[in-house]
Parts: structure tokens; C-alpha cells; sequence
């Protein structure tokens, strides 16, 4: 019994790459056609494969239902706690997770820093989305005619000297944390702190959320939250395999 729904369930990554007919499934299987028709037909009514007019199979609407329903009900915030929880304890900073909502980045988590100094930010509160480290780690992943329009209709105000001035700067500024793959705010909103961030993503490989590292200037330089960047990536692509059920990265 477990060959036979171990030999079902390997068909679906093959289908997943398009329309295969009855004597490339087998093939694929090595079985006799016989065996490979048996499957494909117990597949078929439960709706977890099709069978097209050329007499060739795909993914059936059921199992793309499915999915789609399984990853809609995933919360990124429940799977996401005992990571940042985790590097809270390791480092002692401020961490947040944020997502995108239309224009905005919102916080929807935080465990608080372990030193007197602390950062004022809100779960449910928007960030300075032209400036904010999780911002651009979220934003940056759009494709390029949505970050260019997001760009145009932006307000850019300068909290401080070194806030982002204009869509051209940010572009860029994205541009860099898309190639990069992790961004900064070194006293971009306030001056006297700094964030380090890392992305969180989901099956399909795109941003699903942010996870940042946050601390002020008197606690925290930037050079001791750049020498925490590596622990910050590697506990965002932890809970981003988490998220999406993948196998976490070596």
C-alpha cells in the first residue's frame, strides 16, 4: 500500500511541469502501463489529476483548490513567533515581522528588546515605508512595473538626513536589497536607530513577510547589526521553510 501511494504521490511533480501522457508517466514510474493507467485513474476521481482531450493528464482543479485553501489558512504571524522569540533571546534586540497591505508595511509582530532603551513601534502600526529596513525587503520583491508605479505615488518625507528623498533613490535602493537579498535602515526614520532585515518567504519563493532586528544607536551600532545580519537571514529563511513546508536551508 505505502509503494502504491508513494508511486501516486511522485506522478504530481511531473505533472507539475506540465501535461504528460499515459507512456511518460510509466516511464517515470517505471511500471507497466497498466499500473501507471490504475493510478492515474484513482487520481482522476478524487480530482487530483485531469484528463485532457489529447488523452494526455495535468493537475487536477481539486489539488490546485487545495492548495491554494491550505496556504491561505497558513498564518505567517503563528509560524513566524518562535523564530523571532528565538533571535530575540540570541542577539536581545527589538524584532518585528511585517507584511504588506495595498501601499503600507505593517508591523503584525514584535518581541520586545531586553534593555532598558527600547523602540517605540506598534503591532497593526504602518512603518515609513520609503525608509523602513522590512519595507524595502517586502516592496523589493514586487515586479518591476508594480515597484515602479508604487514608486511614483509615494509621498517621501525627510525624517531625517538620511531619509530616502525621491521614487529615483528608492528604485534604486530597491533594486540593490532585491539583488542583495536584505536591507538596512542606518537613521533613515530615526536617526539615532538602526534595523537590519531578511525576508520571509513563502511556497512560490516570493516575499511572504519580513523579519527585522531593530536597535538604538546607543545599544546597538550599525556595525554590531550588520555582524547580526547573517544570524538574521538565517532565522527568516528558517521560518520562511516553516511557512511554506519546504526543507530548511544547510
Amino acid at each position: 500500500m505505502s509503494q502504491t501511494v508513494g508511486r501516486a504521490l511522485s506522478i504530481l511533480p511531473l505533472l507539475a511541469r506540465g501535461p504528460a501522457g499515459l507512456e511518460q508517466v510509466a516511464r517515470h514510474l517505471d511500471v507497466h502501463k497498466s499500473t501507471a493507467l490504475r493510478l492515474l485513474r484513482t487520481l482522476h476521481e478524487h480530482g487530483m489529476v485531469h484528463r485532457q482531450a489529447d488523452q494526455r493528464y495535468r493537475l487536477g482543479a481539486r489539488l490546485i483548490a487545495l492548495a491554494q485553501e491550505a496556504v491561505e489558512n497558513i498564518d505567517v504571524r503563528a509560524v513566524a513567533h518562535p523564530y523571532l522569540a528565538e533571535l530575540n533571546e540570541a542577539c536581545g534586540h527589538t524584532v518585528h515581522l511585517a507584511v504588506r497591505q495595498e501601499d503600507e508595511v505593517l508591523y503584525i509582530d514584535k518581541v520586545e528588546s531586553r534593555y532598558p532603551v527600547r523602540m517605540y513601534s506598534r503591532i497593526g502600526r504602518p512603518v515609513a515605508v520609503t525608509v523602513a529596513a522590512v519595507a524595502k525587503v517586502i516592496l523589493a520583491d514586487l515586479p518591476e512595473a508594480e515597484r515602479r508605479a508604487l514608486a511614483e505615488r509615494l509621498d517621501y518625507p525627510r525624517h531625517t538626513p538620511r531619509s530616502t528623498p525621491g521614487p529615483d533613490a528608492f528604485l534604486r535602493e530597491l533594486a540593490r536589497v532585491r539583488e542583495q537579498g536584505w536591507a538596512t535602515d542606518l537613521g533613515g526614520y530615526e536617526e539615532t536607530v538602526n534595523c537590519v532585515a531578511a525576508p520571509v518567504r513563502g511556497a512560490d519563493g516570493r516575499v511572504a513577510a519580513a523579519l527585522s532586528v531593530s536597535a538604538p544607536a546607543a545599544v546597538a551600532g550599525p556595525g554590531e547589526l550588520m555582524r547580526l545580519l547573517p544570524l538574521v537571514r538565517r532565522t527568516a529563511d528558517a521560518a520562511g521553510a516553516e511557512y511554506s513546508g519546504r526543507p530548511p536551508a544547510t
